[in-house]
């Protein structure tokens, strides 16, 4: 960052200094001093005309020493004794990038009576557990929990933190960042690590019309928060590896001005995350009723169905299917995309899918760049042939 800095004393003709700014952005206050006011482009054009007036300072950029920050810390992300499966496959991301640079995969836990479900965690590659287990942690409430997070760090110092991408984990990582003035880069879909430990963080950006390349090179920790279903999951070993530390924090850094008086469950549902095979419907649909093709298909491959955001838009679907930036990401074994455009803010929710299938009638639909296999025609003439044809071949075995 840098500023201009006017020197009060060596202004002379005050009409000619004011006029020198096109954007209007000098301006004497009450007490006869010279500011520059919001509408300031830093185009340097004061400078340059008067530089004995105005002079450009370029800050100190700060600096951290990165020896003293080491390994990749996973906070565990976890509800009624059911780990997110988020966490596990940012252990996994953690181990890779660890490896490159020799530091250690280290994971966060806290609530209430947790023992049992950080043991889980050893079976994943963990080089070590840290748990903090407090009776005031049994219910989610951000205060205690950022400050259980705050402690860690201040004791651990872990150069990298990975956060799942979770109601709970989108709420906490921020407020965690913020208090060690640190950067923090939301839904990365890449993430990598350099020899000297800066991470890199890559994500959608502008809609997804560009991938931003994203460093936090002066300070520690540097924080990201990754969607579920990104990354591979590690397979689950019958040994433990690591061993769990617990924690201790003083009870009145757990004071919290939240009450949780209720905790109403949810209705459970199947999530398109989940799936194994999904079929997708897109804005080549021309009526609300023609969905019955893409429920028909998905009934004969034990599918779920799955939107884009046009269909979403138009009422026609729940939002919870619609894949994508503004939806959920997915990795299937299987997707076909019925009349899907392939707009990079769909693709960018399912293009780590096993196989892609696109039916488009348009030869040069961006589908088709990440599909596996393509089927240029119409959905209207595909999708029925292409039932009967399964029909079919499940009466012959």
């Amino acid at each position: 960052m840098a500023k201009i800095v006017v020197h009060q004393n060596k202004i002379e003709d005050r009409e000619a200094v004011i006029k020198v700014c096109p954007f209007n952005a000098l301006e004497f206050e009450e007490n006869d001093e010279l500011i520059l006011n919001a509408a300031c482009k830093m185009c340097k054009i004061c400078i340059r005309r008067f530089p004995e007036i105005f002079e450009w300072v370029e800050d100190v950029a700060p600096t951290v020493n990165k020896d003293e920050w080491r390994g990749v810390t996973v906070y565990i992300d976890h509800i009624e004794g059911d780990i997110h499966p988020v966490s596990f496959e940012l252990i996994g991301k953690a181990r890779k990038m660890a490896n490159k640079i020799d530091h250690p995969v280290q994971c966060l836990i806290m609530g209430n009576n947790i023992t049992k479900i950080a043991e889980q965690v050893l079976h994943y590659g963990a080089d070590e557990v840290f748990v903090y287990d407090k009776p005031q942690l049994h219910d989610f409430r951000i205060e205690p929990y950022a400050a259980v997070f705050e402690d860690y760090i201040n004791k651990n110092k872990p150069s990298i933190v990975l956060v799942g991408g979770t109601t709970v984990g989108r709420s906490l990582a921020p407020r965690v960042a913020a208090r060690f003035r640190t950067g923090l880069t939301a839904d990365c879909t890449i993430l990598d690590i350099q020899d000297n430990t800066d991470l890199d963080q890559i994500r959608p950006a502008y809609g997804g019309n560009i991938m931003a390349h994203i460093h936090t090179p002066n300070h520690r920790p540097q924080f990201a928060t990754v969607r579920y279903k990104i990354f591979d999951a590690p397979m689950r070993t019958e040994e433990k590896s690591g061993k769990l530390t617990f924690c201790d924090i003083a009870d009145e850094k757990l004071k919290s001005k939240i009450t949780v008086i209720e905790i109403k469950k949810k209705e459970k549902v199947k999530s398109i995350e989940d799936a194994d095979v999904i079929v997708v419907a897109g804005r080549a649909f021309k009526k609300e009723e023609d969905l019955s093709m893409i429920y028909e298909l998905a009934d004969e491959l034990g599918a779920m169905v799955a939107t884009t955001r046009p269909l979403i838009e138009a009422g026609w679907m729940d939002a919870r299917l619609q894949i994508g930036l503004s939806g959920r990401t997915v990795k299937p074994k299987l997707i076909i995309a019925c009349g899907v455009s392939g707009a990079i803010q769909f693709v960018a929710g399912m293009n780590n899918s096993d196989m892609i299938i696109a039916i488009n009638e348009d030869p040069k639909a961006q589908i088709f760049n990440v599909a596996h296999y393509a089927i240029v025609g119409d959905i209207y003439e595909i999708l029925p042939a292409l039932t009967t044809q399964i029909k079919e071949m499940k009466k012959v075995k």
